[in-house]
């Protein structure tokens, strides 16, 4: 997760040419083998799980005012760069804790509640196709760990080096919308999954803040929290409940952590 002001930037002209000669007239251009995959898949999640989004608003502050202190420290002592993702991971890890019903798949007539919790992460190519490394037992590292997963496995992936075993066993998904500077997304579950979270783009927003002299407004760094969910098995109650309890680990933050 990164904000606007941090996101790479993209060529526009390379994104609306890309594969098409301007000849004046319409082109056709056939689907590469993993479009055609990413189509298809797409389209099952959608006819298996009849799907819910829900939202919630979060205010990261204290996370961003955090990172900013920590992260040229952390890349000299541990050589990572220090991204919002393994924040947010971690926090949809301790969520996942607490309400392990959203940690499942279905089998027929059957809920399957995984032991292991394995966080997909989706990861744009410089092709604008995706591909969806995972990271088994997320729950094993700490922050450091996460974050050392996050950045290898990104960059594996974005330069063809992932192998088969990284690519399947995914108990949840997290995709970053946010990384295009979109505020939030309704994103489709990865299948046999029943649910993904979507990352919205970090922006400064005037807000009402609660003092002791009585209210005022102040500037915040805040998100937008996308949860979509397979409503055959996970309920409003629950979905709601799960995203803002990630909400709830995110603004209750450590300020004081140290790593």
């Amino acid at each position: 997760m990164i904000s606007v002001a941090d996101r790479p930037i993209i060529d526009e002209m390379d994104f609306r040419t890309q594969g098409w000669i301007d000849s004046g007239e319409d082109e056709i251009v056939e689907m590469d083998r993993m479009r055609k995959m990413i189509a298809e898949r797409m389209v099952e999640s959608k006819r298996i799980s009849p799907h819910v989004t829900s939202f919630v608003e979060v205010d990261v502050t204290g996370i961003v005012m955090w990172r900013e202190k920590i992260k040229h420290e952390f890349e000299k002592r541990y050589n990572q760069k220090l991204t919002y993702t393994p924040i947010f991971i971690e926090a949809i890890i301790n969520a996942i804790k607490d309400f392990p019903m959203v940690n499942i798949s279905v089998d027929g007539d059957k809920i399957i509640r995984k032991h292991q919790i394995n966080i997909g992460m989706a990861v744009a190519l410089p092709n604008f196709n995706l591909i969806v490394p995972v990271i088994h037992q997320a729950d094993q590292y700490n922050l450091v760990g996460l974050c050392t997963k996050v950045n290898d496995l990104a960059y594996r992936a974005r330069n063809n080096q992932l192998k088969p075993e990284e690519l399947s066993g995914g108990t949840y998904s997290v995709t970053n919308v946010g990384s295009f500077g979109n505020l939030m997304g309704t994103p489709i579950i990865m299948q046999p999954q029943a649910a993904i979270l979507a990352l919205g783009a970090i922006v400064k927003k005037p807000s009402v803040i609660e003092t002791p002299t009585g209210d005022a407004i102040g500037i915040r760094h805040k998100m937008f929290l996308s949860h979509s969910y397979d409503h055959r098995v996970i309920d409003g109650s629950l979905g709601g409940a799960f995203i803002r309890k990630v909400a709830d680990y995110l603004e209750d933050f450590d300020l004081n952590r140290e790593v």
